[in-house]
C-alpha cells in the first residue's frame, strides 16, 4: 500500500508540470541553410565545446609524438 501511494504521488506531481514543446523551433534552427556546420548551430556552448575538443586533440597528438621521440631517444642511448 505504501508503494502504491508513492507511485500515485509521483505520477500526480509529474502531470502538473507542463513544458512547452520547442522541437519545431530547434528543427528550424538546425535545418536552416546558413553555411554553419550542424555541430556549431547550437550557439556559444557548441563552439566552446568544439574548440576545447580540438585543443585537447592537438595537445594529445603533440604530446604522444614527444613521448614517442623521447622513448626512441632513450632506447638508442642504451
Amino acid at each position: 500500500q505504501g508503494l502504491r501511494q508513492i507511485s500515485q504521488r509521483t505520477i500526480s506531481t509529474a502531470s502538473r508540470r507542463q513544458f512547452e514543446n520547442r522541437v519545431p523551433e530547434k528543427q528550424k534552427l538546425f535545418q536552416e541553410d546558413n553555411g554553419i556546420p550542424v555541430h556549431l548551430k547550437g550557439g556559444v556552448m557548441d563552439a566552446l565545446l568544439y574548440r576545447v575538443t580540438m585543443g585537447l586533440t592537438v595537445f594529445g597528438k603533440a604530446y604522444s609524438k614527444i613521448l614517442i621521440l623521447w622513448y626512441n631517444f632513450q632506447c638508442n642511448i642504451e
